[in-house]
């Protein structure tokens, strides 16, 4: 077994390699995600595992050292493609200075993978991602079959919007186009989520417009922009990454009207999986009070197939320094940084 930084070779080819993972790639893991966050203060880290391209996000924290977020990773489907490369994984972090690793790869949660992480020394924390439990809708098949495959009310809601007059377009992710998304970002996340700044998301949806990969789309009605998505596609792999609408909406299924272009682009650049990006657990999708219920219930008039990773887990390297870091040093590097920005630090 082998870890190691990769070679300059292997980042000029980065996403290929991380589409080359178990898990079949995930775009929060690809250098387009890594130039980001770099914008971010973070330092991104490029590392081979046992075969597995891994980025790390790194930060200091003054007094302890540094810390890794493998932000969706790594690529690994189980517990045991992990074990495979954790011991040297912690060894090599140790020798630069690390110490925990935050990791949440996509391993879908149940019972025996809990008990397997436990048995690995990893140790659950509160989870960073909004798409710890998310929704799956198969879109393999031809455009008419995914279309009968959707659930009647999704069915209703899409030609409703089409009589009404809904008008779905693909747009550039321009300046003008990013302010008037988050605008309505913004409308949508009012007592439900804070937004990160203007900013981050400019940077995010033309950063990954230019590299082909991800799309702006607007629906109007009668002239008025109502509603709006921003897709991408990474490998056989799309996802709706950030959605908004106007509370009032002047056409009923404008959403689901919206949605459904998204699908269609993700098909036309060869993605088989749409990936709906957060939804409840499973176990509490039909639960009112849940904070994402409203999602959850507009998301499964698309697929009911819901489905919980692990979630968040840290890999400790050095203990002390990492009990420190729980003790007090996550809460400073938070208010810090949230100070400092006025974002979310990871």
């Amino acid at each position: 077994m082998s870890v190691r930084f990769a070679s300059a070779t292997e980042i000029a080819a980065w996403d290929e390699l991380v589409l080359a993972n178990p898990d079949g790639g995930n775009i929060l893991q690809s250098v387009e995600m890594a130039d980001i966050k770099a914008r971010g203060g973070w330092r991104p880290r490029y590392i081979v595992a046992d075969g597995v391209a891994i980025l790390a996000l790194e930060r200091r924290v003054l007094g302890l050292g540094k810390f890794w977020y493998c932000l969706k990773g790594p690529g690994v489907t189980s517990p045991e493609q992990l074990d495979d490369f954790l011991s040297e994984l912690k060894k090599f972090a140790g020798e630069h200075g690390v110490f925990m690793i935050k990791i949440e790869p996509e391993i879908e949660k149940t019972d025996e993978a809990i008990v397997d992480f436990m048995k690995l020394g990893l140790l659950k924390t509160r989870n960073i991602q909004p798409n710890a439990s998310t929704i799956f809708l198969d879109i393999s098949s031809d455009l008419d079959t995914v279309m009968a495959g959707l659930n009647q009310k999704g069915r209703h809601a899409i030609r409703r919007a089409e009589r009404d007059g809904a008008i779905v377009t693909e747009v550039a992710a321009t300046d003008e186009n990013c302010e008037k998304m988050y605008e309505l970002y913004k409308i949508t996340a009012e007592g439900q989520f804070t937004p990160r700044p203007y900013a981050y998301y400019k940077n995010f949806w033309q950063s990954f417009a230019e590299a082909n990969m991800g799309q702006l789309f607007f629906a109007h009605v009668d002239g008025q922009l109502s509603a709006a998505a921003y897709a991408l596609v990474f490998g056989n792999k799309s996802t709706y990454k950030d959605g908004a609408s106007m509370r009032e909406r002047p056409a009923y299924g404008i959403s689901h009207l919206l949605q459904w272009h998204v699908i269609k682009w993700a098909k036309s650049r060869g993605a088989a999986v749409h990936d709906l990006c957060g939804s409840p657990p499973s176990d509490q999708i039909s639960n009112k009070n849940h904070p994402y219920y409203g999602f959850g219930r507009f998301k499964t008039s698309f697929s009911k197939n819901v489905v919980d990773f692990v979630g968040t887990y840290d890999i400790v390297v050095k203990p002390y320094r990492y009990q420190l870091w729980n003790k007090i040093g996550e809460r400073v590097a938070l208010r810090w940084h949230y100070w400092r920005r006025h974002e979310s630090l990871y």
